[in-house]
């Protein structure tokens, strides 16, 4: 029931009620963002985890690069035959 001034008895309690539990959210929000962020930053230790696959992703990328190299310069220079 609205008193004569038009406010509900009770809504600043309810209001600060609302906000300490918003900010208690918050809070919660930002340690789980931060032990997210500490977890991603930790590189050395997922690369440990993951050792084997990321060996055979480095030495096929070595190998796709190496033959770009190799097929650009066979482009460019074309191939040379020793019967010349």
């Amino acid at each position: 029931m609205a008193s004569p001034d038009g406010k509900r008895p009770g809504a600043k309690a309810e209001l600060r009620g609302r906000i300490v539990a918003e900010r208690e959210q918050l809070v919660r929000a930002v340690e789980a963002l931060r032990a997210d962020l500490d977890e991603a930053k930790d590189v050395k230790s997922r690369l440990r985890r993951n050792l084997p696959l990321a060996t055979a992703g480095a030495l096929g990328v070595g190998f796709v690069v190496a033959g770009g190299v190799g097929g650009t310069f066979r482009l460019l220079f074309g191939r040379r035959d020793s019967s010349d």
